[in-house]
């Protein structure tokens, strides 16, 4: 799998950054983009972002972290112990080794870390990663502070229809519901799962009354569209299709009902 996370502006983009797998996640000016590994962490860290209360705020701050550390993927390795997308040290108490290789937990863990920074909120973003990871060089986080930024707002919801995949990849004929509900409750906690009901045959209704918890929901079907054998996506008047390639979402004719999200 190619590996790139790289800022461009939203002229058309050429050549064989779009061949294969990949994700976009796009702002008002630029747009970031994502291995399929890379984009699903992002969307995780924006899930439990939620299920915690934590702000866009905190979101940006994860991300730099992450870029910083692990290039925003889920290592086994790292600098001595250190391990997972945060690369955070069982030794200095983060918590065992495989549990740090889940991103739910490793980003549990480095929000409630966050959270008890007083003023994190304020602080330039470099400031506050270092405040929680207390690495050899804190100015490292800042060459990621204008990409974390774009990126929390598209995987917040903050900006719609922002975040979309495309690959060619074999995945399951029909989406796994079973499997999508207990990401959801994993993710973004039981509160949201329990909105996820089986409508007709192979396919899935969330009903989401807040627009950016909804985008940022959708977003993480879209990046985990491959794993879970979803095909579309429908929700807000758009749609985002697996078959459309690099095409993302576009203009829905028959969306579902408001404040609802289809999958298929």
């Amino acid at each position: 799998m190619a590996t790139y996370l790289i800022v461009r502006s939203l002229a058309p983009v050429i050549g064989p950054v779009l061949i294969g797998s990949g994700c976009s996640a796009a702002s008002t000016h630029q747009s970031v983009l994502l291995d399929t590994q890379q984009a699903s962490i992002a969307a995780t860290i924006a899930g439990v972002a939620h299920q915690q209360s934590m702000p866009r705020a905190a979101v940006t701050i994860a991300y730099a972290t992450a870029m910083q550390e692990s290039k925003l993927h889920d290592l086994a390795y790292g600098d001595m112990d250190s391990v997972g997308v945060f690369q955070q040290r069982p030794s200095q108490g983060w918590g065992p080794a495989k549990k740090l290789e889940n991103p739910i937990y490793a980003t549990t863990k480095f929000f409630r870390a966050l959270k008890a920074i007083h003023g994190y909120e304020t602080m330039p973003v470099h400031q506050a990663a270092q405040a929680v990871q207390r690495s050899a060089d804190g100015s490292a986080y800042i060459q990621y502070e204008r990409m974390a930024t774009e990126m929390a707002s598209a995987f917040t919801g903050q900006r719609q229809h922002a975040v979309y995949c495309w690959s060619t990849a074999a995945s399951p004929r029909y989406p796994a519901a079973a499997a999508i509900t207990k990401g959801l409750t994993s993710t973004f906690g039981q509160a949201t799962a329990d909105l996820a009901r089986p409508a007709q045959r192979h396919t899935m209704l969330v009903p989401m009354g807040r627009p950016k918890l909804g985008w940022t929901v959708a977003s993480w079907l879209v990046t985990h569209a491959s794993a879970y054998g979803i095909h579309q996506v429908r929700f807000g008047g758009y749609q985002w299709r697996s078959a459309a390639g690099t095409k993302g979402w576009v203009k829905d004719a028959g969306a579902p009902p408001a404040g609802t999200i289809r999958l298929s």
